[in-house]
């Protein structure tokens, strides 16, 4: 059985991690530390490698040279119950063909438990879970009837029943309106808050700079900058990364950082407006 981690508490790390896809190096030489309490949201461009650093961490992609450890074990050492106990995954696509009926699907979650003293908690957790990300009013709909963005949610569903201390979930945002990005943020933030490690692959850079305590932007590979938002986020370092030049505004409110595109306004008859 897990135990429960203490705050700050090391439950992953890779240390100079090199992973290969066929004859294309993916990960090339990545140090990373996940920490109990914290969000770590990895950013960057396309083919980054921030899905495979996720999935490294997961146990599911593995590494041809260096170490990815999870709970102070290197991860392939954890028989996958195990594993599953130490760690839940939201991969970026939840296929299932079987009409399970939602409720069915978050109870999934609840499937490393089965056996332990931790299965008496299996109604609570199914119910907190459906609650937390606004599917329970749907609890009995098959889950191929649903929407894009319904599955997400109920998928997300399914890796919080599961209670792991440590939470990889890729793009969970990408499918979701305004109202459930926000709603997926701010469970990372009290998944963290409760003692738990998040670490979450993200496009927005808004999103990410308002909820999470610390950004990796990687790059071809690499980590090229790994610290609090506003430390990492700055238009040099990001409009050389994404390849494209960008802004980057302090909220008149909060003082997050606000990155945006920056843009030319295009006239029909005049060309570009500077």
């Amino acid at each position: 059985m897990p135990r429960r981690p203490g705050p700050g508490a090391v439950l992953a790390e890779t240390r100079t991690l090199r992973v290969r896809l066929g004859e294309r190096p993916v990960l090339d030489g990545v140090d990373t530390t996940v920490r109990a309490g914290e969000v770590l949201a990895l950013v960057g461009p396309n083919g980054a490698g921030k899905s495979t650093l996720l999935g490294a961490l997961a146990g599911d992609v593995p590494a041809d040279s260096g170490e990815v450890l999870v709970d102070g074990a290197p991860v392939g050492s954890w028989s996958a119950p195990d594993l599953a106990l130490r760690r839940a995954v939201l991969p970026q696509s939840a296929p299932l063909a079987f009409p399970f009926p939602v409720e069915d699907v978050v109870r999934m979650g609840r499937a490393p438990w089965a056996g332990t003293a931790a299965a008496d908690e299996d109604d609570p957790a199914v119910r907190e879970a459906m609650a937390a990300t606004e599917v329970t009013a749907f609890a009995g709909r098959p889950f191929p009837a649903l929407s894009g963005g319904e599955r997400a949610r109920v998928a997300l569903a399914r890796v919080l029943a599961q209670r792991a201390p440590l939470l990889l979930l890729d793009e969970p945002t990408a499918a979701l309106d305004l109202h459930h990005q926000e709603l997926v943020l701010r469970i990372c933030r009290a998944q963290a808050d409760g003692g738990r490690a998040v670490v979450v692959v993200l496009h927005d850079l808004g999103l990410a700079a308002a909820h999470a305590d610390r950004i990796a932007v990687l790059a071809d590979g690499r980590i090229a900058a790994d610290g609090a938002p506003a430390d990492v986020l700055s238009e040099e370092l990001l409009s050389a990364v994404y390849r494209h030049p960008v802004e980057v505004f302090a909220h008149p409110r909060t003082g997050e950082p606000l990155v945006l595109p920056r843009r030319q306004r295009v006239s029909a008859r005049t060309g570009p407006l500077r």
